[in-house]
């Protein structure tokens, strides 16, 4: 089949690398002129090196546990898969060079609206969005605009070898620093209208450099349409966690569901809902839930925990093993 794959983000670049190996004519549109997602932190579990396993070359530093600093409580969580940072755009880097080693081809500088969209369903079997949070596909299909929050992130070239990741709670997110080996992240997930405020509040307040500060814009709501043309996948789909923000191994788990029912788009929407939903409505009630009582009844809350950063409850682990 000739598939149209909308982004070169990490989700379109990993199916266009799949699509290709199976023998379908895959053409990526990507309409920054280069490859390689710019604001996101690259915290990523071990089961990204399910997906790809050369990115483990790309590793920079190992996070075995992360701490939650409430006002008058500190919990710390250990990681059942282990994290890892990576810079996003050398994954996406790789990924690109994956997809065409398998004759996948990359179209860069080429913005798709709604017309030019159009126009690639009359050339191509099959359509795949992966084009990110406004996604051009979302909006054609119909489908309820994602919700969002404000990812910013900065950098220190301070050097930063531990295994700790520290978070303080926001009220509607979180702020984070991150260990990078070679140099420290601090970043903020909150509300679009009030993450900025926040974040320049927290860094001058621990006389913070705000130097290489980077945006990006978090979806959420995950939906899929009812469409045999035309699908999405990844922050098109506004599939990210409800704790952390973090979509690419859910994505690219995502993309196998896809892979897996291809080139049956409605089999993968019933496949992928049935797989997440569960899963993001009880973690986004277990959020809510341990921040009222990290704010409210913080000495109700043990101290350590232990859990698995992409999957929080069992019956999706489960689920994932069958």
């Amino acid at each position: 089949m000739k598939v149209a794959v909308l982004g070169g983000g990490i989700c379109g670049l990993y199916l266009a690398q799949k699509l290709a190996k199976a023998g379908h004519k895959v053409e990526v549109f990507e309409q920054k002129t280069f490859i390689g997602k710019q604001c996101c932190s690259g915290l990523f579990s071990e089961r990204l090196f399910d997906f790809l396993p050369e990115s483990r070359e790309l590793v920079e530093n190992r996070i075995n546990r992360c701490l939650i600093h409430f006002p008058k409580k500190t919990l710390s969580l250990a990681f059942r898969k282990k994290f890892y940072v990576i810079e996003h755009a050398k994954l996406d880097q790789m990924a690109a060079r994956l997809a065409q080693k398998n004759t996948a081809t990359i179209t860069l500088g080429k913005k798709i609206d709604q017309t030019a969209l159009e126009n690639l369903m009359t050339r191509f079997d099959k359509v795949i969005g992966c084009d990110g949070a406004l996604s051009v596909a979302r909006k054609h299909l119909g489908l309820k605009e994602s919700g969002y929050s404000l990812g910013i992130q900065v950098f220190s070239e301070k050097s930063n070898k531990s295994d700790l990741v520290e978070t303080w709670p926001t009220e509607n997110g979180f702020i984070w620093k991150i260990p990078r080996g070679e140099s420290q992240e601090y970043g903020i997930m909150e509300n679009p209208e009030r993450a900025r405020k926040i974040f320049d509040e927290f860094l001058e307040k621990n006389n913070l450099p705000a130097t290489d500060l980077r945006s990006a814009l978090i979806p959420t709501n995950f939906s899929l349409p009812s469409n045999e043309r035309i699908t999405l996948c990844g922050d098109a789909s506004g599939l990210t966690k409800p704790w952390s923000g973090g979509g690419v191994v859910w994505g690219l788990k995502s993309a196998d569901i896809l892979l897996k029912n291809f080139p049956n788009f409605l089999q993968y929407k019933m496949e992928a809902e049935r797989f997440f939903n569960l899963e993001i409505s009880a973690a986004s009630a277990a959020k809510k839930t341990l921040y009222w009582l990290g704010y409210n009844a913080p000495y109700v809350l043990p101290t350590n925990y232990s859990i698995d950063g992409d999957y929080l409850f069992k019956w999706t682990q489960q689920s994932q093993n069958i």
